[in-house]
């Protein structure tokens, strides 16, 4: 059974398979796995209950563009993980929050975070040996 026929038959609830290349799992994992995605949450999430405007956003996330904020953003809203809120002003004042389930996503990508940057000098030193070994996987 595919996780498609999985959901329908259990009304949209079914845990998602990873192995499946039906799996929207897939799809999910490559917008939260991103930079601009965890740095996001993570700006917001020190904000919760609060909310955060898309310029603070822009400006507490270096390097990232105004157009590649707005799609992180669009999508973090799209999965119900942000919410958006719109001050009829002009120019218009937009904020974002996290949710209770973008909440949850935060306490995940911390774990990873940590991870990476207790685990980065070990990384880089692996890539300069596999750099020196002249192959890209060190063979």
């Amino acid at each position: 059974m595919t996780v498609q026929a999985a959901r329908a038959s259990a009304g949209g609830d079914a845990r998602g398979d990873l192995f499946d290349p039906e799996c929207p799992t897939r799809r999910l994992l490559d917008r939260i796995g991103t930079k601009w995605t965890s740095m996001a949450v993570k700006v917001l999430a020190e904000a919760a209950p609060g909310e955060v405007r898309f310029s603070e956003l822009l400006r507490r996330m270096p390097g990232v563009s105004q157009k590649m904020l707005s799609v992180t953003l669009r999508n973090l809203t799209r999965d119900g993980l942000a919410a958006r809120r719109v001050e009829p002003t002009v120019p218009p004042q937009v904020h974002y929050r996290l949710t209770a389930l973008g909440l949850s996503l935060e306490a995940a990508l911390a774990v990873v975070r940590a991870w990476a940057e207790d685990h980065m000098a070990e990384i880089d030193r692996a890539n300069e040996r596999s750099e020196r070994a002249g192959s890209p996987d060190g063979t």
